[in-house]
């Protein structure tokens, strides 16, 4: 009995914290200032409390990689 209810405890935990994932978002854009102006139009329609940009690399245009956290 008592390992049920370990089981059970251990898949409750392991599903709740499964909501506080980070959800990855990109954006392309020919300067850094605008890659980043669409990775905050994109967190703000996500509902998300803010964002990390991840990665940020140029050739002909900037690409962008930010996760966001709610």
């Amino acid at each position: 009995m008592k390992s049920i209810k370990t089981f059970v405890a251990v898949i409750v935990l392991a599903t709740s914290f499964g909501s506080f994932a980070a959800q990855s978002v990109t954006a392309t854009d020919t300067t850094l200032a605008g890659a980043e102006a669409k990775i905050a139009a994109q967190a703000q329609q996500a509902g998300a409390s803010s964002y990390q940009i991840t990665e940020a690399y140029t050739g002909n245009q900037v690409h962008m990689t930010a996760e966001l956290s709610k």
